[in-house]
């Protein structure tokens, strides 16, 4: 009964922090975090702990994967020099900082390095949620180098516990070739599954089996870079990045509306269960440790987060100054930012359950038999550190409004380009493609007039442009919206009449919802 148990426990905490986060305007992470640590005074769930391995092996590859399928390539490459010293050289630093601080503290260098390398990365699917109110640019930013700097984490942490625990041993060739097949073979072995992953696509016609091939796709690239000590993040992260860009031309729209609603449920269950679960190991390490080791581990926790973040900021002040004084290309003054923006993604810095993860996969016991040192210390200020992190998103708002960032408008802009161009294009080719399919007249001047419609109301979006047509088209659509909500009355009275069967009555109402899918607005369908 415990696991149903904690099924239900999961879910209803999602439901509940989530609506309560809209109203009180707080990132719902905060208060999952806050419900799992509640939950672990519930005696039935006290003895529940958080996998690593499901962290790992379930949870990542499938979080990552929906992340990097709906990230922006192009301003990933714009910004690809940031993102790779972010994820990379940051993570080592910071490793490093935290190492020192932590060994300040008591603590033997190896799991000092252990404790570093846990919680240097910044985490994807908390970035992803609680950065949201930053202007696009950044936020994929913020994003892409949590995507990457996983692999990295994982090196050094492999690494330190290697040491630590006695089968592993540092030397330069050494650490540079474990560093080399985790990105060189976590990046071949993603480009080959997602390669693997479209062909097979190709060769299906049902939306609900490619979908099952995307599904495939996350999992295969990771189990097959951790057969060869790949990174397995990597190769999720450049196998969703591929698929991001080859995908549109081989899906199909119902492939597409089924994976964007059933990835877009899994992701958000997923995630949001996952802050409860670290909650919940948040409460549980509380009890492994004594009221004076308690209070020696909450010293810790504030100290190391405030390096987290000390270290962050003089990392992006420091390399930003150092590129301009090494690159004097004219582009590179263009994607120059204020000082105070550069704070923003500073505070931005949230770690997650990759960290927790990797703290409660530390071995119990070195290979002579005798207890890993501060095993508990280290699971407890993982822990900690996850909270306060998660608890500066309640000061990112404000720091927001602070730095005055510009507004994002280049969505919209791009948005209606893409709309307006495709349909001026679709008008001209128009009497080609009625020619090839031999339609018939009065069908192709119905298609036209309900084109150029269109493009009067995709024009009137623009400035200095007629909002009649616009003000027409709110009308139209709201309109045909209420016929549409009278229509779907109609056929669910015909049902309760017994006048027509279930079934018809599912797919009557799909191609009413379909109808009104397509006039409602994107937001509204988010």
């Amino acid at each position: 009964m415990l696991g149903l148990e904690l099924v239900v426990a999961l879910g209803v905490a999602v439901l509940v922090c989530t609506l309560l986060g809209r109203r009180l305007r707080v990132a719902p992470p905060v208060l999952l975090l806050l419900a799992g640590v509640l939950l672990g005074f519930v005696p039935a769930l006290r003895e529940v702990h958080l996998p690593p391995e499901a962290v790992l092996l379930l949870f990542l590859p499938a979080l990552l994967y929906w992340e990097s399928l709906t990230t922006s390539l192009r301003e990933i490459r714009s910004n690809l020099r940031g993102i790779m010293l972010m994820s990379t050289v940051l993570v080592i630093v910071t490793a490093g900082a935290v190492a020192a601080v932590a060994h300040a503290f008591g603590l033997p260098w190896g799991p000092a390095w252990v404790l570093g390398a846990a919680i240097a990365p910044t985490d994807a699917t908390a970035v992803g949620v609680l950065a949201r109110t930053l202007p696009r640019r950044y936020v994929t930013a913020l994003r892409a180098e949590s995507l990457i700097n996983d692999g990295t984490a994982l090196v050094v942490y492999g690494l330190a516990v290697g040491i630590t625990v006695g089968q592993e041993h540092l030397s330069v060739p050494h650490v540079a070739g474990l560093f080399l097949v985790a990105y060189g073979g976590g990046a071949a072995i993603g480009a080959i599954t997602a390669w693997a992953g479209e062909q097979a696509r190709r060769l299906l016609d049902d939306p609900l089996l490619e979908n099952v091939v995307m599904l495939l796709i996350p999992f295969t690239a990771f189990l097959l870079a951790e057969l060869v000590h790949a990174s397995g993040v990597l190769a999720v992260v450049v196998s969703g990045l591929i698929i991001s860009q080859v995908g549109p031309r081989v899906g199909r729209a119902a492939m597409r509306r089924q994976a964007q609603a059933s990835w877009t449920l899994a992701t958000f269950l997923l995630n949001g269960s996952l802050f409860v679960l670290v909650g919940l190991e948040a409460r549980s390490a509380v009890g492994n440790l004594t009221s004076d080791d308690l209070t020696h581990a909450l010293i810790v926790v504030a100290v190391v987060s405030a390096v987290l973040v000390a270290v962050r900021l003089v990392f992006l002040f420091v390399t930003v100054y150092l590129i301009r004084l090494i690159d004097r290309r004219p582009q590179q003054r263009l994607r120059r930012v204020s000082n105070r923006s550069r704070v923003v993604s500073g505070i931005a810095g949230f770690r997650g359950a990759v960290s927790m993860a990797a703290a409660l996969a530390i071995p119990r016991a070195l290979d002579s038999g005798v207890p890993f040192p501060d095993r508990d210390l280290i699971v407890f200020v993982t822990a900690g550190v996850i909270a306060v992190t998660l608890l500066q998103a309640l000061l990112l708002p404000g720091v927001v409004r602070w730095a005055r960032l510009p507004r994002d408008v280049e969505l919209d802009r791009e948005r209606c380009l893409a709309q307006t161009l495709a349909t001026e294009e679709a008008l001209a080719a128009l009497p080609r493609i009625a020619a090839e399919l031999d339609t018939e007249p009065q069908l192709v001047d119905r298609l036209r007039r309900e084109y150029e419609e269109h493009l009067l109301v995709l024009r009137a979006g623009g400035a200095d442009a007629d909002e009649e047509p616009a003000r027409l088209n709110e009308q139209y659509t709201a309109l045909r919206l209420a016929v549409l909500a009278h229509k779907r009355s109609i056929v669910l009275g015909l049902r309760d009449q017994r006048r027509i069967d279930d079934t018809v009555l599912r797919e009557v109402q799909a191609l009413l919802d379909n109808e009104e899918i397509r006039l409602s607005r994107p937001e509204e369908i988010d």
